[in-house]
């Protein structure tokens, strides 16, 4: 049943109707609370919309410790509040507000009618469902504390700039990637101003711009299992790196895209010249490579007469395994090389790229194509249990405003879903006293 907020209860603002504002927004109301929640955009769930492809990929097969562990420095912080509202109860959830989901083969769990504007519909209903006082196209300018304790929301609406009052305030304002969604890091210059430290921010799970004119003419091909690392340069002895992931790889004209190139975007763009980072490509992760010296090593028998490009055409798409034995020598004017042509040096050569190729990367694309922003508000000045600012009294901060990001497959979804409803259940508790 809708909740009727009445004078008497605690007044809630909530800062950004995306995925983690909505879920604080729902979560607060129910109960008991008077929720306004301010979104800057003419609707709710811009990027929910925008998510997946238009299918909004919700959450991961996986459980709490799986979700966190795809955050890197923040998985310490987000393991009590994902950990009390994982991805079964997030099911469930949706599946409570009408939104029956699916399992992909990679794990990725998305609406069963494969249409983001469904979940959004649902976080959407349930929240007015609850009592939530929407106010869209409300752009906040600044929050500061007032003097009888509270706080003061300042906004502009194309009805003019007004202020209101809160008891709570809880930023979900999120961060800058896909700023044509309205995300452009607004909330970091009024959390400054309140005290708090903001890692510096860079694109994350982001397209990757490189590669050279060989890569970008195998533009539109896509491999679905490939391992990327990245290393140090600095470190190019170390055999260890400092990401490493399996997924799909896709080149692009511009360089590389794909589930694999953009979770380890997010290390490239934290080094401060790309010129810092190594990135390799294992692109058949099945076969070691002591089998590969085995195939290629047969220079007698029936399988010596088989050329070097039929063996890897096999296991790649045609265009690449051109690409690969014209570098290797294995394809001259004279045509293609048998395995029993193929010298021991160009049989290095070839397995070296068929397992470590290394690709230049130059830059990525940018915030505009950023799925989530790295940086962001610090996490040394909020209370992982409750998502309360370390910094001011009755401030909470939830989802992507925050200095984590993740892998792609529903991670950062799930983030966002549990720090928002560990923000609104801390702040909906009786004060103390």
């Amino acid at each position: 049943m809708p909740v009727s907020p009445h004078s008497n209860a605690p007044r809630i603002v909530v800062i950004g109707a995306g995925a983690a504002g909505m879920m604080a927004a729902a979560v607060a109301a129910r109960r008991q609370c008077d929720v306004t929640l301010l979104e800057k955009n003419r609707k709710t769930g811009v990027k929910i919309l925008m998510s997946g492809g238009t299918r909004c990929n919700l959450t991961h097969d996986t459980d709490a410790r799986g979700i966190t562990e795809a955050f890197g420095h923040a998985k310490r912080f987000l393991q009590p509040s994902v950990g009390k509202f994982p991805p079964t109860d997030v099911i469930k959830h949706f599946e409570r507000l009408g939104v029956g989901t699916k399992r992909e083969v990679t794990g990725k769990i998305f609406p069963s009618s494969n249409r983001a504007l469904d979940v959004r519909d649902a976080m959407h209903r349930d929240m007015l469902d609850a009592g939530v006082r929407l106010e869209t196209e409300s752009a906040v300018r600044g929050i500061r504390p007032s003097e009888s304790g509270g706080w003061i929301v300042s906004t502009t609406s194309p009805q003019g700039e007004h202020e209101l009052t809160a008891d709570k305030v809880i930023v979900t304002a999120g961060g800058r990637s896909w700023p044509g969604c309205g995300t452009t890091g607004d909330a970091y210059e009024w959390l400054a101003n309140l005290g708090h430290s903001i890692v510096p921010t860079r694109p994350a799970l982001v397209p990757l711009v490189g590669g050279t004119d060989a890569t970008r003419a195998l533009s539109g091909i896509t491999l679905e299992d490939v391992v990327a690392e990245v290393h140090d340069n600095a470190t190019a002895s170390s055999k260890r790196p400092l990401v490493r992931r399996r997924a799909s790889w896709l080149f692009t004209h511009f360089g590389f895209s794909g589930p694999a190139a953009m979770d380890v975007s997010g290390v490239m763009t934290a080094a401060e010249s790309m010129r810092d980072r190594r990135l390799q490509l294992d692109i058949l992760p099945e076969i070691t490579e002591a089998e590969l010296r085995e195939r290629f090593s047969r220079r007698s028998g029936p399988d010596a007469k088989q050329t070097v490009y039929s063996t890897i055409a096999a296991w790649l798409p045609s265009r690449l395994a051109t690409e690969l034995v014209v570098s290797c020598g294995a394809r001259t004017s004279d045509g293609d090389k048998t395995l029993a042509e193929f010298s021991t040096a160009s049989m290095k050569q070839l397995i070296d790229c068929l397992k470590r190729w290394t690709l230049p990367v130059y830059d990525t694309r940018g915030f505009a194509k950023a799925e989530v922003t790295a940086g962001g508000v610090s996490l040394k000045d909020v209370d992982p249990r409750t998502m309360h600012s370390r910094r001011a009294n009755g401030l909470y901060i939830a989802g992507e405003v925050l200095d984590v990001d993740g892998w792609i497959g529903g991670y950062n979804f799930q983030a966002a879903f549990s720090t928002g409803r560990a923000a609104a259940l801390a702040a909906t508790e009786p004060a103390e006293g």
